[in-house]
């Protein structure tokens, strides 16, 4: 179910680093960043709702939402008020996971993020589309994920590592030149596009996305 489940989001276009107890999720949390924790209660190691007040600790602005087969109302009341934000129960169809995902992501009070504007390209944060003066342009998943994480460090160099974290997570093996690759595909896209916005290459550092010169 969880290598189902991380697939079904990676396909969605999010990067899902996917651990099996308690134990290797707060250690994960302790060294990396997260938007959302998907959280079951029936692990090896306990009850997923154990978790939670570590959670809150390492990562207060972390969103969480447990999935979990314990469907009674008892259940779905003390993991909400444990902390988590979403309860959403097995069986359950991946666009409904999708759109909860979404959902949970969305800032308190339930305002949309707002896209990000470099040049002619908006990227709409909520939906994960992109266009260019207003038309949608068709991006692979890792292209996606690579663009969003420039445009959010607009006019900064972004580290290799940085970026290849972002796009595989910290369980994929990649190839020495794949961040390359995705770049060259990247910049021609954009320049087919007319989307006024350049890739440097910033040698031994990382890359830099700015907004081309009228």
């Amino acid at each position: 179910m969880a290598r189902l489940i991380a697939s079904l989001v990676a396909h969605a276009g999010f990067v899902i680093d996917r651990v099996g107890t308690l134990g290797d999720a707060l250690a994960s949390l302790r060294v990396n960043a997260y938007d959302l924790l998907l959280l079951d209660r029936r692990l090896p190691d306990g009850d997923g709702i154990s978790l939670l007040p570590e959670v809150r600790a390492a990562q207060p602005g972390i969103r969480v939402m447990m999935i979990t087969a314990l469907d009674g109302l008892t259940e779905k009341i003390s993991g909400l008020e444990a902390g988590a934000d979403d309860y959403l129960t097995k069986p359950f169809q991946g666009a409904e996971l999708i759109a909860r995902i979404r959902a949970c992501l969305r800032r308190p009070g339930g305002d949309v993020l707002p896209p990000i504007r470099v040049g002619a390209v908006a990227f709409d944060l909520d939906s994960n589309e992109v266009t260019v003066a207003g038309r949608t342009i068709i991006l692979t998943r890792r292209e996606m994920m690579l663009l969003r994480s420039l445009m959010q460090r607009a006019s900064r160099v972004a580290a290799r590592e940085t970026l290849i974290q972002e796009i595989y997570g910290v369980d994929e093996e990649v190839q020495a030149n794949a961040l390359d690759s995705i770049v060259s595909r990247l910049r021609k896209q954009l320049a087919a596009y007319g989307a006024r916005i350049e890739i440097h290459t910033v040698k031994g550092r990382g890359y830099l996305l700015t907004e081309q010169a009228r």
